[in-house]
């Protein structure tokens, strides 16, 4: 039997080592991780995400995606034939958006965020030792935004507020956490609640998600 291929992709800024504690059965799925790449000057989502199918060098895969990740794999399902695709933390439309994100598209106050400062995190990290929680934190984002690159985060940041899917995709799985800060779940329409849930729980509900990812990818 041949295997599924089940392809990754990592939310806003983030490196593939945030599925590090990911675990698929060997014998049935081969897992592949998607990074980041800059996007051209003022690139649409479409554009980048059919440059992102590019990477795919297998036919009819399971796409996973966390986050603006779960938003651009949903993008490269309308380009590619796709198996299934499962976001994790994220949104299926626009109309999932907590309202905050809807003022900040109208007033363009996104365009205000220092996303310099995040070039600078590991000296962000240095002068933390105050403080535990601060330096764990910031320890974490060390460790799992890899791409700091002011143009990219300020067209990512962009992007994202500005997608126009008005439209739920009955076919996607959505799986999220009942205490996700970023995308509360009050917001969310038709998804697999994870109690305890963050937005982070790709990192810290691993366990739940190696035990029940499989059986998604399988379940038609």
């Amino acid at each position: 039997m041949s295997k599924i291929p089940v392809y990754f992709m990592p939310g806003l800024a983030a490196s593939p080592t945030i599925f590090e504690n990911i675990k698929l059965p060997e014998d049935q799925f081969e897992m592949h991780f998607l990074e980041w790449f800059l996007p051209l000057e003022k690139e649409s989502i479409e554009s980048y995400a059919l440059r992102m199918t590019e990477k795919i060098q297998d036919e009819n895969p399971v796409l996973v995606g966390v986050s603006f990740g779960g938003v651009l794999v949903q993008e490269m399902a309308k380009q590619m034939k796709v198996r299934k695709v499962i976001i994790i933390s994220s949104v299926k439309s626009n109309t999932e958006f907590p309202p905050r994100f809807k003022v900040a598209k109208a007033t363009k106050a996104y365009k205000l965020i220092p996303t310099q400062l995040l070039a600078d995190i590991e000296k962000l990290v240095k002068y933390a030792f105050g403080d535990n929680i601060v330096a764990k934190r910031l320890k974490l984002y060390e460790k799992y935004l890899s791409v700091r690159d002011k143009h990219y985060l300020d067209w990512a940041i962009e992007t994202i507020l500005c997608w126009k899917q008005k439209e739920v995709n009955e076919a996607v799985v959505h799986i999220h956490g009942d205490a996700d800060e970023v995308f509360p779940i009050k917001n969310i329409e038709k998804c697999i609640v994870v109690k305890g849930g963050t937005h982070i729980m790709i990192v810290n509900k691993f366990k739940w998600l190696n035990e029940n990812l499989p059986k998604l990818i399988l379940n038609d």
